[in-house]
């Protein structure tokens, strides 16, 4: 996952920055409230592991803003207060997990995991035009025909569709959607997709990625 860390204290920060880099994901760390917001305009990000006790604001601010854009990217709340008034409240700001200190990185992981899996059930199918992509299915249907695609060509296929609208580098696809093959392995995933959904769906920006445009 695409990851932004919202924490202020330098130790601990590095600490979950480190057992989130090694689980994989990739991480932006900011430790100021002006930083945030700026960070969390980024539509790539996946999940964002919050700190209550910001030293410019504070975090609920912070969710709050979130929430009033519209945004539903997950949201872990960690914080040092443990007091049932904060966790309903940052609950009812919109947190979809809430994490007391200290805690453990395996159970932060395991907790990032499980909203992940929520937020993705709660939008499991994409609609490009008259293609329908299903996640639980992992079937994708043009004007209600089924379209045979491969794994990676069905993760392509998501990952520009859950992004629409938003240009995605090569990098970006190769990390989310290809992570275990080797760059070359794009184009000719991407050629086989085109081939099978047809023209017009996914453009290509020359110098820049690709995008899939509703």
């Amino acid at each position: 996952m695409n990851l932004c860390l919202i924490e202020d204290d330098a130790e601990l920060g590095a600490a979950v920055c480190a057992a989130l880099s090694d689980a994989d994901h990739r991480v932006v760390w900011v430790r100021r409230v002006q930083q945030a917001r700026a960070a969390l305009d980024d539509d790539a990000l996946d999940g964002v592991v919050l700190d209550l006790g910001l030293p410019d604001g504070n975090g609920f601010e912070v969710l709050r803003d979130l929430r009033a854009r519209r945004k539903q990217i997950p949201v872990v709340v960690i914080t040092a207060r443990d007091a049932l008034a904060d966790r309903i409240r940052g609950l009812d700001l919109g947190a979809d997990d809430y994490l007391v200190k200290p805690f453990e990185a395996a159970e932060l992981l395991a907790r990032l995991r499980a909203v992940a899996r929520r937020a993705a059930g709660a939008a499991a199918a994409w609609q490009v035009r008259d293609l329908t992509i299903d996640e639980q299915r992992h079937e994708v249907t043009r004007a209600g025909e089924c379209i045979a695609l491969s794994k990676s060509e069905f993760a392509l296929l998501r990952t520009l569709a859950r992004h629409s609208g938003r240009v995605l580098t090569r990098i970006e696809l190769e990390s989310r959607a290809l992570p275990d093959n080797e760059g070359a392995a794009l184009d000719v995933h991407l050629s086989n997709l085109r081939r099978k959904i047809g023209p017009g769906y996914i453009r290509t920006i020359r110098g820049v990625g690709y995008v899939i445009e509703r």
